[in-house]
């Protein structure tokens, strides 16, 4: 870095733009425009996108206007100092502009959590990448104009000179291809396989695309697939809050594409759908189940149906009956897998699990910390959450899930969270993780006051549970107590010894089976 030497004395020069000698008149005339522009960009940038960039085109945008941004104030400056200045003023301005927002991306930094590494990370790291490197490289490019319009702020000697031009084109040069190609990835879409023949092109009559619907006010994404769009529509709900399972969904049933248009959903807040959490307090529970059916009445009518069928995976299950209490008549059947009756009941079973665990191992620290965490609901949402979930694997029934799971799921090259899937574009990869943080922190505290054995006694609909003999004690005793006094026009359960808590994907050949063998004759009256 240069010595703080921030210009010259500017002499007259008719050849120099007006504006820019009224700024090269004073040292800190040039320090305060640089700061001010860098500070109302980033003013811009928290209210319009409090997290951050939240599609490809915001992440742009960004871009865009950081280079322009820095540009401004290196010219303004005419010091490499701008490359520090302009985002200290900008990330201060960010900062200041975004404090309602909420969530682990945008809260309070929190390093002694690994999860709260993880979101600064994923929020505060990714807007750094994508908006202060092109500022740094513009303040850069902004100095080098300047001297070139009013000659150099400093003197050195000619071999150190030379040393400093040449390793300054080299580097700006490295990092202007490097966020070029950036962009590139950036812009690249995402989508999803065609569904082929056995010629190996696209099957006639099939269907295989992401699309955007509008559902509460907010653009949602959905992944919709199936073999022949005369045949039935299984509408699944992913997991979390905020887990978004769209390229799973696509790997595990595919088998299920044969007899359904099966459809995929980024819930408000996650996934694709990241950019509809804010704002957050248009995210209730309520208006997910509201979303649920709007969905739901847009499947029916595209594919010119009576109803459709409705499937659910843990959170899922939960917005899933809801949805089914609510207005039974948009659906022939409900499928719950890894059914989740009541939270908070499930938490403090846990809780007292994981304290259990803790005094027969003689795990003194794993104590000590769920101590601290105290009872359930937590207060350290979602650290304390992630924490215990954590232990699941010391608490789970040890059990191997089938061959044809591990082999297609590894076979896939999904990566964690699926996040390598090609339903997603870079700016939706780091989406989906944090989805998983910031809308299980802002919608889980909203279900601590369910519970399926009080709340729904009866659904009008039938009633297909799958059941994971290797699940976790504290859900599925809940989930097999409310099925067993559950009032359903039918109602059966399928229980799995080699699943545990996502039985529709550890058991996706079974579940092919079950709807078409049983599901399928019983409720649907168009078959």
């Amino acid at each position: 870095m240069p010595t703080m030497q921030i210009g010259k004395t500017l002499t007259r020069n008719q050849t120099i733009p007006r504006a820019l000698q009224w700024l090269w008149v004073s040292n800190w005339v040039g320090v305060v425009s640089a700061a001010a522009v860098a500070a109302l960009a980033g003013l811009l940038v928290a209210l319009s996108m409090p997290r951050g960039p939240a599609t490809a085109q915001q992440a742009l945008i960004v871009m865009v206007s950081g280079l322009a941004v820095g540009l401004a104030a290196g010219l303004a400056m005419r010091s490499r100092w701008a490359m520090l200045l302009a985002p200290v003023a900008h990330i201060i301005a960010v900062e200041l502009g975004r404090i309602g927002a909420v969530g682990p991306t945008v809260d309070a930094v929190r390093l002694d959590e690994p999860y709260g590494i993880l979101a600064l990370i994923l929020g505060r790291g990714f807007h750094g990448l994508v908006g202060l490197l092109p500022m740094m490289l513009g303040a850069s490019l902004g100095v080098k104009l300047a001297v070139r319009l009013s000659g150099p702020a400093s003197t050195s000697s000619p071999s150190t000179g030379r040393f400093r031009i040449v390793a300054g084109r080299i580097s700006t040069a490295v990092v202007s291809v490097g966020l070029v190609a950036l962009a590139v990835v950036i812009a690249l879409p995402a989508s999803t396989p065609p569904i082929l023949g056995p010629d190996g092109k696209p099957l006639p009559g099939s269907i295989a695309e992401l699309a955007t619907v509008r559902l509460g006010g907010q653009d949602q994404a959905v992944m919709i697939r199936g073999h022949n769009t005369d045949k039935p529509v299984l509408l699944y709900l992913s997991g979390g809050p905020g887990q978004s399972d769209l390229p799973y969904a696509r790997v595990l049933y595919g088998d299920l594409e044969q007899d359904f248009i099966v459809v995929g959903w980024d819930q408000r807040g996650t996934g694709k759908s990241y950019a509809a959490l804010d704002p957050t307090t248009s995210l209730t529970l309520d208006q997910a189940v509201s979303d649920t059916l709007e969905l739901t009445r847009y499947l029916i009518e595209r594919f010119d149906e009576d109803k459709i069928y409705l499937m659910g995976e843990s959170w899922g299950t939960t917005l899933g009956v809801l949805a089914v209490q609510r207005h039974p008549e948009l659906y022939y059947a409900w499928i719950g897998s890894g059914q989740m009756v009541s939270q908070r009941e499930t938490d403090r079973q846990l809780y007292i699990d994981v304290l259990d665990l803790a005094q027969r191992t003689g795990n003194k620290q794993l104590a000590d910390k769920m101590n601290a965490y105290g009872e359930p609901p937590y207060a350290d949402i979602p650290y304390a959450n992630s924490f215990v979930m954590g232990q699941y694997d010391a608490l789970y029934k040890p059990y191997t899930p089938p061959q044809a799971f591990i082999q297609r799921g590894t076979a896939a090259n999904l990566g964690p969270w699926g996040i390598l899937g090609s339903e997603y574009n870079l700016v939706e990869r780091v989406n989906v993780l944090r989805g998983l943080l910031d809308m299980f922190t802002i919608l889980y505290p909203q279900l601590q006051g369910i519970d399926f054995r009080r709340d729904v006694p009866r659904l009008e609909v039938p009633v297909y549970i799958l059941d994971g003999q290797a699940e976790l004690t504290s859900r599925r005793s809940l989930a097999l107590e409310w099925a067993d006094q559950l009032q359903a026009p039918i109602k059966r359960t399928f229980s799995f010894e080699n699943a545990g808590h996502s039985v529709a994907f550890e058991q996706f050949e079974a579940l092919h089976q079950i709807l078409l063998e049983t599901v399928l004759p019983e409720t649907y009256a168009g078959r």
